[in-house]
């Protein structure tokens, strides 16, 4: 089975990316998805979060409060980097319990939406890589609007990962998110029918 990865940067479109690929039957999976289900109450990763940065950053119900601790992964350096060792373990053991379910299953090829992949090194866990990328100035408009932020707090959020432009000359096929939806789903569709042409050529090989 084909593995692929579908990266960006906070606000490049990668949701919408994912949304189409699953539209035409793909199975997909969502790691900030996984990461909501790992920060709910009674999980191992909600203790460490507690052990690690205090009961300050849980919610009342017991879950982690994403704003709380992102207000400070995101100013601070050295607690991103302890969350991450927390997280990021976690997130891909789910994902590659997944990616062996779909194995299972008989899907020609699967798309994971990671968005710090290239961050945390792990792009060659995957056949191919597709970034989803827009303009910077684009990207930033997106974040204040999306997340209600300062244009301080949003340029925070950006500078947390690897600049847009480094993911797209790494990638393997890059979707321009930065036009009308529908030049975005026919810039998917081409990259879709590409994915499928490679996916069946490695069942064949």
């Amino acid at each position: 089975m084909f593995r692929v990865a579908l990266t960006g940067g906070i606000a490049t479109g990668k949701s919408y990316v994912r949304s189409r690929v699953a539209a035409r039957g793909v199975p997909t999976i969502d790691a900030d998805a996984v990461v909501h289900a790992l920060f709910a109450p009674g999980t191992g990763v909600v203790a460490e979060v507690a052990r690690r940065f205090g009961a300050g950053m849980l919610a009342p119900d017991g879950s982690v409060n994403r704003r709380a601790l992102g207000g400070l992964v995101f100013s601070d350096g050295a607690s991103r980097r302890d969350l991450e060792t927390i997280v990021h373990p976690a997130v891909y053991a789910r994902i590659a319990e997944w990616t062996a379910a779909c194995a299972r299953d008989g899907a020609a090829w699967v798309l994971a939406d990671i968005p710090l992949l290239y961050e945390t090194g792990r792009e060659g866990d995957f056949d191919r890589v597709v970034v989803a990328a827009c303009s910077p100035e684009e990207q930033l408009r997106r974040v204040v609007r999306r997340d209600r932020l300062t244009e301080a707090e949003a340029h925070a959020r950006i500078g947390a990962q690897r600049p847009i432009g480094e993911k797209a000359r790494m990638a393997d096929y890059v979707v321009d998110t930065s036009g009308p939806f529908d030049e975005t789903d026919r810039r998917v569709e081409a990259v879709c029918r590409r994915l499928d042409r490679a996916a069946g050529g490695s069942r064949a090989g």
